[in-house]
Order: C-alpha cells, then structure tokens, then sequence
C-alpha cells in the first residue's frame, strides 16, 4: 500500500470520527434538553393532578404574607367564643384574653400563656373541653398546643396559640361556646370532663 493511499485512509477514518462525535454530540443535546422540557411540565403536570385527586393537599395557606385566606364566612352571624383554663400542676396557666366575637367561618387565634416556676423541668399536657356539647363537633381546631405533650423547663414561660374555626354549620341557637383546657402534669391524676363539659375549677386555679 502506498504511503498517499494510507494518508487517505487515515483521513477518512478522522473524518468519520468527527462525524460521529458530531452526532453523539447532537444526540446528547437533544436528550438534555427533552429530559429538561419533561422536568418542567411535570410541575404543572403534579399540580394539576393534586388539584383534580386532592392528593399532598397539606395547608390551606395561600403566598399572601403567610395569611390563610379564608372562604365561606358567614359575617351574618356572630359567635361568642368564651376561654377557660385550669392548671393542675406547679404552673401558671391561663388564656391571653377571656372571649373574642367570631364569624362562623372565619379563621381565629388565641394565645394561651404557660409559666413553669419550678427549678426543674415539668411535662404536661392539656385536654380540651366544650360548652354546650353540641359545639364541640363544630369547633375546628387547626393548630393546637394540645395536640401533643408539652415540656418546660425549669423557669420557662411560653405563649401557645390555637387556630381554629367554626363550623358555619354550627345550629343557629348556638350564640355563644366555652372552650376550656385542663392542663395538667403528666404523672399526675386528673379527673376528666364528660364530653361537652367543662371540666370542674380547683379553688383558687383557673381564669
């Protein structure tokens, strides 16, 4: 074989490299950017079907400063909504404020306040009753310190909120609720209230 014969083929086969490596390369762009165009329609994709099933609906919290944003008030009605606390413990235990007027439907907060005096850590828990009874399964807490037990340490204080809502199905007879809370050291035996009753005040205890 010829040494011109050789140089041509060394060329062609240089050639058919590039003209692989051009389309590997070509084939691996397109790969990226159809993998790319497939991740950026499953978003609205996953929202869709989140909305159509109800599927990972965790918050109703809308991108408007953290606020809730509220639907099916019923700003004809008004409820008074009265707090109540008992501590059965070696702790101060009592609601920031004493009743608030609430539209069924409507989104509402109250702070309850909690201070251990005690230089040692002390577990708690609080359980939730209603007056009349017929309110408690319209009484919709969202978030509640009640939800699990607390802790406090030695000299704590605290503020723990409830969010809740009133069913705007709540019986139009029903003007006024009483919402209390025993809370009371674990370990420590409390007697509870029957269902829809408010659990009994120890002198000198409560708010």
């Amino acid at each position: 074989m010829s040494v011109d014969q050789q140089g041509r083929e060394a060329q062609g086969a240089r050639e058919a490299d590039k003209r692989f490596n051009r389309g590997m390369m070509v084939r691996l762009i397109v790969i990226v950017a159809v993998m790319f165009g497939f991740g950026y329609a499953l978003v609205p994709l996953y929202k869709k079907i989140c909305d159509i099933t109800g599927i990972n609906v965790v918050t109703t919290r809308e991108l408007h400063g953290g606020s809730v944003k509220n639907t099916q008030v019923d700003k004809s009605r008004t409820v008074t909504v009265e707090f109540d606390s008992n501590a059965r413990g070696p702790f101060a235990f009592r609601p920031v404020r004493n009743s608030m007027e609430v539209h069924p439907g409507e989104m509402m907060t109250i702070v309850y306040e909690v201070a251990n005096g005690q230089p040692r850590d002390i577990s708690a828990q609080a359980i939730p009753s209603y007056a009349p009874k017929q309110a408690t399964q319209y009484f919709k807490k969202l978030e509640c310190f009640c939800f699990k037990q607390q802790t406090l340490k030695a000299n704590e204080a605290r503020e723990m909120p409830v969010v809740f809502v009133i069913d705007p199905a709540l019986p139009k007879d029903v003007k006024s609720i009483t919402l209390s809370y025993t809370f009371f050291e674990v370990g420590t035996p409390v007697a509870q209230a029957p269902e829809g009753q408010l659990a009994p005040t120890p002198a000198g205890k409560g708010s």
